[in-house]
């Protein structure tokens, strides 16, 4: 499988050939853990779970790596209106965040490492930039020479001139240049601080990426994945310091999400229009929300609106009743024998583009095209008087290995559970209709209807299908 990538680097696609083959070293960038995710934070976690997916589908080994934030200015803020510690507000809210991930159907990466579990290997870092000449201690802070580092803006394509004012730190007199970020932060009265040979402190932003992405995956990266957001100045920033500390490219791909909008308006917290994940997930199935993220290119806009949401909606929906019906079909009846030639032939065409698609810049949207092509040729095998169990399978199999990659099926754990309860009340209710119980049938159709449980009549028994 032949597999193209948008590099933001150089503002094309590229072939994507991993350096060591057969496996991928992928760094995502991982939350701030101040609070609970929002609509925004996650399309990377979904998006970049389904790139994930998609190469391990490929054949490939992936080693994940996506950080967290565990100690930063908005942490400090937040343990402050707490009134506990930083590393409380850290637990809190790591906790909160593979709550929310699980709920949308997003594995864990390999590993999860946090700032505050690695500050030696951040210092060893920075010392290294300084004893190179990148960087410099002021005052208790240490700063990034930006115009040391000649490439500085190759990531973001912009000129250091143009992008010296938009830096996210403080401009101050301790600075030799404005352009300047910081690598180590002195420490403030009652602020968390740990040793340095600059004094007590804590890490900028950008240098912990750069060293727990060393640490776990080497000098040079296959991928290196964020929001758009993250291009400049986090990921240009990361680009400086590392390539400066070990002469090599930071990574070979990269990736960015674009945003999200509330109802056509940029998501901010002046416009009180942000959605935490947990909010949504007690309205929208996961998966719907999965397919939302999915059916726009990962590169363009996405609007979040209650339209949208409901298209979603029912899309997923029609996905799930054909598996249901495939799975009804197959537990009724069926013909032995080999798949046909037609349906073989069908099958394999849909793997193919579903492949092609993918492969082209992960273009999700058109791999979701993919699998409606397969749930319409579904359907007319589900109904024809005679179905073969080869068939059955091959079309069931197909649409897992799909949704291997998609994640738009309900879980099977949830799906096994309540198809149990179901099949359950469906047997009391024919038995009490047999008996002449008419008020039992009726409650039981009633609950039934409650769970938004639809009965159909087919030749094949009493088929349920959720609303």
């Amino acid at each position: 499988m032949t597999i193209s990538i948008y590099n933001s680097l150089k503002q094309a696609k590229e072939p994507f050939a991993p350096q060591e083959a057969g496996k991928v070293k992928m760094y995502v960038c991982g939350p701030t853990v101040y609070d609970y995710i929002h609509i925004g934070n996650a399309r990377p976690v979904i998006f970049f779970d389904v790139v994930r997916r998609y190469l391990e589908y490929a054949g490939y080994e992936v080693n994940y790596v996506s950080n967290f934030t565990d100690v930063d200015d908005k942490l400090i803020r937040k343990a402050e209106q707490l009134g506990t510690d930083v590393p409380h507000v850290a637990e809190k809210f790591i906790e909160a965040f593979y709550e929310d991930i699980e709920s949308l159907g997003v594995r864990k990466a390999t590993l999860n490492p946090r700032v505050m579990d690695h500050i030696p290997e951040i210092i060893d870092f920075i010392e290294g930039l300084v004893d190179k000449g990148y960087a410099y201690p002021s005052e208790g802070d240490v700063y990034f020479r930006t115009a040391k580092f000649e490439e500085y803006g190759k990531l973001s394509h912009q000129k250091i001139d143009e992008l010296q004012f938009g830096i996210r730190i403080e401009i101050g007199e301790r600075k030799e240049h404005q352009g300047d970020f910081v690598l180590w932060k002195g420490a403030k009265p009652g602020e968390i601080k740990w040793d340095s040979p600059w004094g007590p402190g804590r890490p900028g932003w950008h240098i912990e990426c750069s060293a727990m992405a060393r640490k776990y995956l080497g000098d040079t990266l296959d991928i290196h994945g964020g929001g758009h957001d993250l291009q400049f100045p986090h990921h240009e920033c990361e680009v400086a310091q590392s390539e400066s500390l070990t002469g090599k490219p930071l990574s070979n791909y990269w990736m960015h999400n674009g945003y999200i909008h509330i109802n056509n308006e940029k998501m901010s917290k002046s416009l009180g229009n942000g959605i935490t994940v947990q909010e949504i997930v007690k309205r929208v199935k996961p998966e719907a929300i999965r397919y939302f993220m999915l059916s726009t290119h990962y590169r363009s806009p996405l609007n979040f609106s209650d339209e949208s949401i409901a298209q979603a909606t029912n899309s997923v929906e029609r996905i799930a009743i054909c598996y249901a019906n495939l799975q009804h079909r197959l537990a009724a009846e069926g013909m032995a024998g080999p798949v046909d030639d037609t349906l073989a032939g069908k099958l394999a065409q849909l793997a193919d583009q579903f492949a092609a698609k993918m492969g082209d810049d992960f273009n999700t949207p058109d791999a979701i095209t993919a699998m409606f092509e397969l749930v319409s040729e579904a359907n007319l095998y589900i109904n024809r008087p005679e179905a073969n169990v080869a068939g059955l399978k091959a079309l069931i199999a197909l649409m897992e290995r799909f949704d291997s990659v998609l994640g738009l099926l309900p879980r099977q754990d949830d799906a096994d559970s309540l198809a149990e309860e179901v099949e359950a009340l469906i047997l009391e209710r024919t038995e009490a209709r047999k008996s002449k119980n008419w008020t039992r049938a009726d409650e039981i159709r009633d609950r039934l209807n409650e769970m938004n449980i639809v009965l159909e009549d087919t030749p094949q028994g009493i088929r349920w299908r959720r609303k």
